[in-house]
């Protein structure tokens, strides 16, 4: 655990961090230079769920609130005052007051250099989204994250019920009762926030027009990427296994994203290789093996044909971004 997030522990606990590593083929393993955030509660912080302010992380945390992790745990951030630029898995993404990110776990987020802002974090374990009532066998009353999108702009009647309710958490963080009792609503309380948020979502949607046919072709495109995107690199596999023709998954893919189905699998593969270089110590021709690449000189090539640099100068600015 770092001095500055030891300073976090102290007074609220749930923060451990450690170096990614990976066994190698003597079995030995080797660190990596970036960090990952897991939810590690120390006394006398028992609780799956903390809630605290963006100037409170800052007093707590220093410069190492600047730098990029990778969290084992799941983040909203609500921007409440000012205006930034976060990044999340390499993306900037611009925030005004109502901007609500959803950080999955796995995910890469930066706070940014912007100073002048303000609002809420929520942490909470990945299972922590399950409330009390629900078991392994009944998951009817989970909250699905995905069906959220990463960015959510919330008009100023729905900012502030988020935040109240998010200030509420933050109160009940500290609620004197029995371990159980505090769990048991701190779950039902995240539980309703997350719904909320689904709800909000889903009226948006619903309030945009009917979704189209190349649009459901696109849906379709983009989650088989997801799954299938280390095995398939050809276009030509993604049609026949969606049972599409080329060129109408070519339409698709263009009118919803403006590029060309042949760079959205690019850069699929680029976000998996940034993630990679950045988060472990794996040298260059694993991550290209990994990646379904048989050779490392030509994954070298294609990822500086997308990204405009090598793969070690990308780890390299990476660790050492001034």
């Amino acid at each position: 655990m770092t001095d500055t997030f030891k300073t976090l522990a102290t007074k609220r606990g749930p923060y451990k961090t450690h170096k990614q590593s990976y066994a190698t083929s003597a079995g030995s393993t080797v660190g990596g230079d970036i960090q990952r955030l897991g939810y590690r509660p120390q006394a006398p912080y028992q609780l799956d769920l903390e809630v605290f302010t963006m100037a409170d992380l800052r007093r707590r945390g220093g410069k190492e609130v600047r730098a990029t992790h990778r969290y084992e745990f799941h983040t909203l951030v609500c921007v409440t005052q000012g205006v930034c630029t976060q990044v999340v898995d390499f993306e900037p993404v611009s925030c005004q007051p109502g901007s609500l990110l959803v950080v999955r776990s796995g995910q890469a987020h930066n706070y940014g250099r912007d100073e002048d802002w303000d609002g809420w974090n929520v942490l909470f374990r990945p299972e922590f989204v399950l409330p009390v009532s629900t078991t392994p066998r009944d998951p009817r009353h989970a909250v699905d994250l995905e069906r959220l999108p990463q960015h959510v702009l919330l008009s100023s009647h729905e900012l502030r019920q988020v935040t109240d309710s998010i200030q509420q958490m933050g109160e009940d963080t500290v609620i004197d009762a029995p371990l159980e009792d505090a769990h048991a609503l701190l779950r039902h309380q995240l539980h309703a926030l997350l719904t909320r948020l689904s709800i909000m979502h889903g009226r948006r949607q619903a309030q945009q027009p009917l979704i189209s046919p190349a649009s459901q072709r696109f849906q379709r495109f983009q989650q088989l990427v997801d799954e299938r995107f280390v095995q398939c690199h050809q276009v030509a596999d993604y049609a026949s296994r969606l049972g599409y023709t080329e060129k109408s998954l070519a339409r698709a893919v263009t009118a919803a994203t403006g590029m060309s189905a042949k760079a959205f699998i690019a850069a699929r593969i680029n976000l998996e290789a940034k993630r990679l270089l950045v988060h472990t110590a794996m040298p260059v021709a694993m991550i290209a093996e990994k990646l379904g690449f048989e050779e490392a000189t030509n994954f070298s090539k294609f990822f500086k044909r997308e990204a405009g640099c090598t793969p070690a100068e990308f780890r390299r600015r990476q660790r050492d971004p001034d």
